[in-house]
């Protein structure tokens, strides 16, 4: 039988998130102004994107996500050394998001967040990250990322693959 190593989520905040980067969350955004004649309520400056090491260039994707079956077993993470990535989801639903911190890969350090409908996140250049989480439906997320020349994305897999119980969310 193989082994699984299990992992439990728990809220996404911008306190537990800071190690790995920015939670981008509507709720919690302080800075909203009204334009437009007070039609459009802005949510400005919501991250540092960082994406110009070696002539990059910020590039906005839609990725359209298929949720895995569950329960979820992952078994790669990926990291982009040369920007920060986001990402911020359309649907109305939570999803999962799960990092590590920069330099050598650790999965002992893995985190594992549970991020409401509203909540997206900027991955700092560097961290660890698994590809976007959709739970239970197709999920569409508004990507911003880099573009241009150079080798941006390293990938680990996990061997043994890690089970996140989905059962229970600690806080």
């Amino acid at each position: 039988m193989e082994k699984v190593e299990k992992i439990t989520p728990t809220p996404l905040t911008a306190e537990a998130f800071a190690p790995f980067g920015e939670v981008v969350d509507l709720v919690a955004a302080h800075d909203a102004e009204r334009i437009n004649e007070g039609h459009t309520l802005a949510f400005r400056d919501l991250a540092r994107i960082d994406v110009g090491a070696e002539g990059g260039r910020p590039r906005l994707s839609l990725y359209r996500t298929a949720p895995k079956v569950l329960p979820l077993r992952l078994t790669v993470m990926e990291r982009h050394p040369l920007s920060s990535q986001t990402f911020f989801p359309l649907s109305d639903r939570p999803w999962l998001v799960v990092v590590a911190p920069p330099g050598d890969f650790d999965r002992h350090a893995l985190r594992v967040f549970l991020a409401g409908p509203q909540q997206g996140v900027n991955y700092r250049p560097g961290t660890w990250h698994h590809y976007s989480l959709a739970l239970h439906a197709v999920c569409d997320f508004l990507v911003i990322e880099r573009a241009g020349p150079g080798e941006n994305c390293d990938e680990v897999r996990l061997d043994p693959p890690l089970l996140v119980a989905l059962d229970e969310v600690t806080s």
